[in-house]
């Protein structure tokens, strides 16, 4: 496995749940895991993550609540988003917003994008992305 150059570490309340709504609900890749401490590394197409669940010795600079992540979204590829999606609704995943076609100026040339957005059990924003 090849490590991106960025790789978001987000802390969590209960990596149970983290692992239980990315792998089960939305098929993320478990690349590997510290069981003792609680930490899973995951990962979506090239899109990679890892997650550790709350503790005192924590990285964590100020108190946590929920929701976590606050003025943060990840924008995470997917190669069909029309599936993810209706895969994301069967679940009965709470949808932040619906999906929907986005042009976006680059350069100053429109980019189409199709997207959804929901948010993890701890509030972090999920942007899909076609």
């Amino acid at each position: 496995m090849e490590f991106n150059s960025l790789i978001p570490e987000l802390s969590v309340t209960n990596i149970e749940s983290t692992k239980q709504f990315y792998i089960s609900m939305l098929g993320f890749k478990l690349e590997y895991e510290r069981a003792n401490e609680k930490f899973i590394f995951l990962s979506y197409g090239k899109s990679q993550f890892m997650f550790e669940e709350i503790h005192p010795g924590g990285w964590n600079i100020d108190v946590l609540e929920y929701p976590l992540g606050r003025g943060i979204n990840f924008s995470i590829a997917c190669t069909d988003i029309e599936l993810l999606y209706e895969v994301v609704k069967n679940s009965k995943i709470k949808i932040y917003r619906d999906l929907k076609e986005t042009i976006y100026l680059c350069d100053e040339k429109q980019k189409s994008q199709k997207e959804f957005l929901i948010q993890d059990p701890d509030g972090y924003l999920l942007r899909f992305t076609d």
